[in-house]
């Protein structure tokens, strides 16, 4: 085998130096999607109290199970007394305002988590899904662990103050992104701005779900190409918001954290000047989504000559506007032939950039389909080939 190096690209780019990110929040933290690039970083690796944010893996769980075939939108989640609208843990909290006996869809239950912040929601999908909300959270950490947040710990579903509830604002974004990778068909309900609860058990809740419809995410209404995603508050740790916005095709996730303002219309304005600049300073240059055919490599027994070599993930890279002109270079590193048989989704090789002599990105490059193994006469063929003098 011999080692193979393939410049797939090489570009010019001046983009213009931008300025540090100020904000009065604890914690910040900005990706941009495609490249996972962060373009904000401050105290992202801090865990901190999370409120309301958590019921974004609470959500994550619960869409898993949807996506497995496990649960369906139409499916009735029965109301214990532990969601009970009259159970003191809910009267200081957000809430659906719920009833002890009554069922809710999981339809309803998600928008009740999205728009109406609903701890009680969430504690009814976790007895549902785990048989108590104690042994929900260990769901919850098992799926952090999967999808790579290793320092999230989980004391309870619906974010109120747990010792055990901590978070970082770089695992926040790391649950945004797989939520809106893993589940584009639920994503969207992200960005409902109204939900009106239809079926309210109690005169008092009927009344309450008069003036309580609106999603707390002001950002919804404040900002173009903002759809999602959870927004949180206690009074010990403050305003935070995990968001996304797709501007002009380009998607950020942004992170704040421990912000001490008036209300959630001060919380949403500081998370559009987090995304905003974003946009203004950076820009982000997709090459290689899932599927595209990087490069062609050559297969040693294969019944094919050559397997397809492509991404797993979007390979992207997101660079300063307006810096001094620098150059860019793309490859595709691997070794060549390969031996068949080569499995679909097998590593076989990785894709770098380098920018300025240092390497900024890289991901592996595995094989686009199978290819299989030559039977006997197939393999005897290609060994005289050799011999002669061919390939």
């Amino acid at each position: 085998m011999r080692k193979k190096l393939l410049t797939l690209l090489f570009i010019l780019l001046t983009p213009a130096a931008h300025a540090d990110f100020t904000t009065r929040a604890k914690s910040a933290f900005l990706i941009d999607y495609d490249s996972g690039m962060e373009i904000v970083a401050k105290n992202a690796d801090t865990l901190m109290p999370p409120s309301s944010m958590i019921k974004l893996m609470t959500l994550a769980v619960l869409f898993d199970e949807i996506k497995a075939g496990r649960v369906t939108m139409d499916d009735r989640f029965p109301v214990s007394e532990n969601a009970d609208y009259t159970n003191p843990t809910w009267a200081p909290a957000s809430k659906i305002c719920l009833i002890a006996g009554q069922s809710v869809t999981v339809r309803d239950l998600i928008l009740g988590l999205i728009v109406l912040s609903g701890g009680d929601a969430s504690v009814v999908v976790a007895e549902k899904l785990a048989g108590s909300e104690g042994a929900f959270t260990a769901m919850m950490q098992e799926h952090a662990r999967k999808i790579g947040m290793p320092m999230s710990t989980f004391g309870n579903a619906s974010g109120l103050p747990h010792p055990n509830n901590l978070m970082t604002s770089r695992e926040l974004a790391t649950l945004a992104a797989y939520v809106i990778r893993e589940h584009p068909d639920i994503y969207p309900m992200f960005a409902t701005r109204r939900f009106e609860f239809s079926e309210y058990e109690s005169n008092w809740c009927r009344d309450w779900g008069r003036t309580h419809t609106l999603n707390y995410n002001k950002l919804l209404f404040t900002m173009g190409g903002a759809d999602g995603l959870k927004t949180g508050h206690t009074d010990s740790g403050g305003y935070g918001m995990v968001a996304s916005a797709n501007v002009g095709g380009r998607r950020l996730i942004g992170v704040i954290n421990g912000l001490n303002v008036a209300g959630h219309d001060a919380l949403a304005a500081e998370m559009k000047k987090l995304l905003e600049h974003g946009y203004a300073t950076t820009t982000t240059r997709v090459f290689y989504r899932p599927g595209d055919t990087v490069a062609q490599i050559p297969v040693w027994y294969g019944r094919a000559a050559n397997v397809a070599a492509t991404v797993d993930k979007t390979f992207a890279v997101t660079l300063p506007k307006n810096k001094s002109t620098a150059s860019l270079r793309v490859l595709a590193r691997y070794e060549e032939p390969i031996p068949a048989p080569v499995a679909a989704g097998t590593k076989i090789g990785e894709i770098l950039a380098e920018w300025d002599g240092r390497v900024i990105a890289r991901a592996p490059l595995v094989a686009k389909t199978r290819v299989s193994k030559t039977q006997f006469l197939g393999r005897l063929i290609k060994n005289i080939g050799v011999i002669f003098g061919g390939k």
